[in-house]
């Protein structure tokens, strides 16, 4: 019993060591992470716009968000589709000019800085190029479909292809994920590659046996980040948006998110739009926190499904 104490107390100062060395990470945890969580639950249950004392009224927001509010649905529609579709896209199209890049044998240098300066573009600068590009009356593209004989799609101006037109957007933009799976396919091991090619695999099955097992970490940090990134997709949207509308921006304008029909809205559309445009942070903060409920839900959704990525391999 005698020494007891003694341990009791090293192992006293080994956590209050440790707490030391954690407390600039936890004091940045508290103030930037779980105050504002806490704060838009406590503010989801009240009436407050921003300069009166919030006034507590039950489940009221929540009920209009659900059942009440006419943009919710489409912009979780919109939300999930581009979570699905872009992201999966992004994905693919990434590792496939990774995969091109490094199969290259000369000017390898060249393709890469090509396709990788795209994504250096400003996103609101990118999709002004974008919408101007596949204006269907005076763009190059539709010029460009229609004479080779190709139908010519409204893009930014169809509701049925305004979310495809965002997507190809995104395709373009996607030099980061390809410079992060040539790392990742560079550092996959050649004696692999040699001991498969002697037993006689194909390319298909090189790749499905070796390079998809090996580099499934990293397609799982580009989608669990790609997801992310879509559920925090703002400005790309909401530019196409105006300008397809002929919203140039100025004071006095209203500008209601989502042209054409609904189609471009996004759930952080809603929250900007009911909290800064119409100072309902009550309502605001249920749509925040079913974002961040959606995030949660697909990052562990995504984590416990991880070994489905190698799952081909094996």
């Amino acid at each position: 019993m005698t020494g007891a104490h003694p341990l009791r107390s090293k192992r006293r100062r080994s956590a209050l060591r440790t707490a030391a060395f954690l407390s600039p990470w936890l004091i940045g945890f508290a103030v930037f992470f779980v105050y504002p969580l806490l704060s838009t639950l406590y503010f989801s249950f009240t009436r407050y716009d921003g300069f009166r004392q919030p006034a507590f009224n039950g489940l009221d927001n929540w009920s209009y968000v659900f059942t009440d509010y006419p943009l919710f649905w489409p912009a979780m529609r919109n939300t999930l589709w581009l979570v699905l579709v872009m992201v999966t896209c992004r994905v693919a199209f990434g590792l496939g000019i990774g995969l091109l890049i490094t199969k290259i044998k000369t000017g390898t240098g060249i393709f890469r800085t090509l396709f990788y300066l795209p994504y250096l573009a400003p996103p609101v600068a990118a999709t002004l190029a974008f919408v101007f590009l596949l204006n269907p009356g005076t763009g190059p593209v539709n010029t460009l479909l229609d004479a080779v004989g190709l139908p010519t799609p409204g893009w930014f101006t169809d509701a049925d292809w305004s979310k495809p037109a965002l997507t190809a957007l995104a395709l373009w933009g996607v030099g980061d994920l390809m410079v992060i799976f040539m790392a990742a396919l560079l550092d996959v091991p050649k004696e692999q590659y040699e001991a498969a090619e002697l037993d006689g695999a194909g390319a298909w099955a090189r790749f499905r046996h070796i390079t998809l097992p090996t580099i499934s970490p990293i397609i799982m940090f580009a989608v669990v980040t790609g997801v992310i990134q879509a559920m925090q997709y703002y400005a790309q949207p909401l530019v196409a948006g105006k300008v397809a509308a002929g919203v140039i921006g100025g004071s006095g304008q209203q500008f209601e998110p989502g042209y054409p029909d609904k189609s471009t809205l996004t759930l952080p559309q809603l929250v900007y739009n009911l909290g800064f445009q119409r100072f309902d942070y009550g309502t605001a903060c249920v749509v925040a926190l079913v974002l961040f409920a959606l995030s949660m839900a697909f990052t562990a959704l995504l984590m416990r499904r991880r070994g489905g990525l190698i799952g081909a391999g094996e």
